[in-house]
């Protein structure tokens, strides 16, 4: 098929809006830490977004999208981009590239929530070219380059289980690994500048319409729905999130904001299988559901700071499993289990467990590795004056 310039178009504007989207993240969290820490989260996400580009450039497109090697990953045929060039079905090779990169690079982001105010800058450079290697790519390759889970017909339209499940289930084992910050519990951390994650979280919920919407590869029909669907479970994550919040205090612009993502996070895998008014239910479970997740980190003590784990991970996982039952052929060719299909809904659990297991398992151990070779955790000094001090030498502080 010839190239579309339509088409073409299209992907690298969706291209440069999901690249937006990684200093969105960094917003977010950004303005949910402490204010001697908000330099530091922010440059997280602009390096996460840096050392990614370069990895997928040079080894990360061909792991994820090189001839598949035991359903695995991928094989080494695409190094250094050989083969990559300016042809292609529809959109060139070397825009597809570009537009996956993106998404390699916000996952990365996202991951930084477990180890928020505490991550040695060096130390996370090299977990983070060791996880995106070892992590994202093995699952990127499952899903979307020929390994297992397509093999298997698992749905994953955007990134639920590639994206969500990996970053989510990742920052919690990353937690549990570099511990809990200095004093957490005895002192309040909350959010200390609710207009920068407010930000954040409107540049995520614009640049979420790229990412889905995107993903299509095409400006078409289906692209067109993965748009309105994202929209509507956002919207039904923000106000469900908010009501039950609203039962234990004050209806908080955080809380609207934080629900708005979970319902983003939950429609990711299925924006372009199921019907808007699917999206509705999925998003407003999504907004229940991680509001639960997130009390119930709390009340176990655990220190995942910016509830990755509760939003994108459960999020995720949530999204996975409704693909697989909210799925219609009428949209995206393959129906799930509310339309007689309850194979598809197994799959789709499966795909999940696996994920879900593999992303926590493989993050655990090459924090564990960094952890013994270099150290993850900045000194106590260093962690009470701050990360935007000790680790980059600059303060917000005129």
């Amino acid at each position: 098929m010839a190239l579309d310039t339509g088409d073409t178009a299209f992907i690298i504007i969706c291209t440069a809006l999901v690249m937006l989207m990684t200093p969105g993240v960094g917003l977010f969290y950004g303005g949910m830490v402490r204010k001697k820490n908000l330099i530091s989260m922010i440059a997280l996400s602009f390096i996460a977004f840096a050392i990614v580009s370069i990895q997928w450039v040079l080894l990360g497109y061909s792991l994820s999208f090189g001839t598949d090697i035991c359903g695995f990953i991928g094989g080494l045929d695409h190094i250094g981009l050989r083969g990559v060039g300016l042809d292609g079905e529809g959109i060139p090779d070397l825009l597809f590239m570009a537009f996956q990169l993106v998404f390699a690079g916000v996952t990365l982001a996202i991951l930084t929530s477990g180890i928020a105010e505490r991550i040695k800058f060096s130390s996370f450079i090299v977990l983070g070219l060791l996880w995106t290697t070892l992590v994202y790519d093995p699952l990127a390759h499952w899903s979307w380059g020929g390994g297992w889970a397509h093999s298997l017909g698992a749905l994953d339209f955007a990134g639920g289980t590639v994206v969500h499940i990996s970053s989510g289930f990742g920052a919690l084992a990353l937690a549990l690994v570099i511990g809990n910050r200095m004093d957490y519990g005895k002192y309040s951390m909350e959010a200390e500048n609710i207009t920068t994650t407010l930000l954040g979280g409107a540049l995520l919920w614009f640049g979420w319409f790229a990412f889905n919407a995107g993903s299509a590869l095409s400006a078409n029909g289906t692209a067109v729905n993965a748009l309105v669907t994202t929209n509507i479970s956002a919207s039904a994550g923000a106000i469900t999130w908010m009501a039950a919040s609203w039962l234990k205090g004050k209806p908080s612009s955080l809380g609207m904001i934080s629900g708005a993502i979970a319902g983003l996070v939950a429609i990711t895998p299925g924006c372009g299988f199921v019907s808007p008014m699917s999206a509705i239910f999925i998003g407003g479970f999504a907004g229940l559901l991680c509001y639960g997740a997130l009390l119930f980190r709390v009340r176990r003590g655990l220190d995942e700071s910016l509830d990755a784990w509760a939003i994108h991970g459960m999020g995720g996982l949530w999204g996975a499993i409704a693909t697989g039952i909210f799925a219609s052929a009428a949209i995206g060719g393959v129906d799930g289990l509310i339309y007689g299909n309850a194979n598809q809904f197994f799959i789709q659990i499966l795909d999940a467990s696996v994920a879900v297991a593999y992303a926590f398992g493989m993050t655990y151990l090459l924090a564990k590795l960094v952890d013994k070779v270099m150290g993850l955790r900045v000194t106590e000094e260093e962690e009470y004056v701050g990360l935007d001090i000790s680790q980059h030498g600059e303060s917000t502080t005129a």
